[in-house]
């Protein structure tokens, strides 16, 4: 009896051992969970893109004192007021303000309207005289393509003015510019105007910029050079003048930018001084960035 018991309880142990062995065999099928990618950035909100031309909305205001950069987005409206103030060697200081109206239309066109009034009459008395209309300007651009899609993003201009002193001329100018890398923004000025009657001056100029966002949307700190060459009916020699200098932007508000800069002298008949100042007011539509254009991934928060 007592073998029996034996047998049996090692034929219960068997089977409970064979019954886990086969439990433990079962493999629970594995689940498939989505990829999940996390994407982190350090983009500046300035250099996020806006409007229907892609652009980044550092460019969407003037960056540079002297260079001008793009277009603005469609129906972005602004109106700059500018100061530009020369201390010529021996001689007294020449001033002339701006009033400047801007604005962006579709398919990547600005018009511009400029209206100057000095204390000179250009090419024809210096400064220190009374105050009188110097010249009005109107402006269409054109930027080839969207924002990033040709290297360096060409810009032409289409200028006519009419001068109070040197007689009516025509201007064109070729604009580029890019970021370089993160903060570090970019500009060149291709310019040349030339007189129809007066003294049928011809003058050819390059401009370049660049400067570092110390504070995002809020203040910027570079450098620009202009070369200048100008040659008058009757001249045997062209005037060459080249300055350069620091440069300033700041945005007090989101809808205003200030932008100032000293520029010095490096040739004999370039002023020994020049400074510019251009505050500027933004409104309208264009002027507010586009939730939606950059990915979510990539929105500073």
């Amino acid at each position: 009896m007592r073998n029996r018991l034996i047998v049996a309880v090692l034929a219960l142990q068997s089977l409970a051992t064979l019954a886990m062995a086969q439990v433990n065999d079962i493999t629970t099928p594995a689940v498939t969970l989505p990829p999940v990618t996390v994407t982190a950035t350090n983009r500046l909100q300035e250099e996020r893109l806006m409007g229907p031309n892609q652009q980044p909305q550092w460019t969407a205001r003037r960056p540079f004192g002297i260079t001008r950069v793009y277009v603005q987005p469609p129906w972005q409206m602004e109106t700059e007021f500018g100061w530009d103030a020369q201390y010529n060697r021996g001689q007294s200081p020449q001033h002339e303000i701006q009033q400047e109206f801007e604005l962006g239309l579709p398919y990547r066109f600005q018009i511009d309207y400029e209206i100057h009034f000095a204390n000179f009459i250009d090419r024809v008395s210096s400064g220190g005289g009374s105050w009188n209309y110097a010249d009005s300007e109107w402006e269409l651009r054109w930027a080839l393509a969207d924002w990033g899609k040709i290297l360096a993003n060409p810009t032409v201009k289409a200028e006519w003015k009419h001068d109070n002193g040197g007689g009516d001329s025509w201007e064109t100018d070729l604009l580029l510019g890019d970021e370089f890398t993160k903060g570090w923004h970019w500009g060149s000025d291709l310019f040349w105007e030339q007189g129809v009657d007066g003294d049928l001056h011809t003058e050819r100029a390059i401009s370049l910029a660049i400067n570092y966002s110390v504070i995002d949307e809020k203040l910027a700190i570079g450098a620009e050079q202009r070369l200048d060459s100008t040659t008058t009916a009757g001249a045997r020699h062209a005037q060459l003048s080249e300055e350069v200098g620091p440069s300033l932007y700041w945005r007090p508000t989101p809808r205003t930018h200030l932008s100032v800069e000293c520029l010095f002298g490096v040739t004999p008949y370039a002023p020994h001084i020049e400074t510019f100042t251009f505050f500027g007011v933004d409104f309208g539509s264009g002027s507010e960035p586009t939730e939606g254009v950059t990915p979510a991934s990539l929105r500073m928060k």
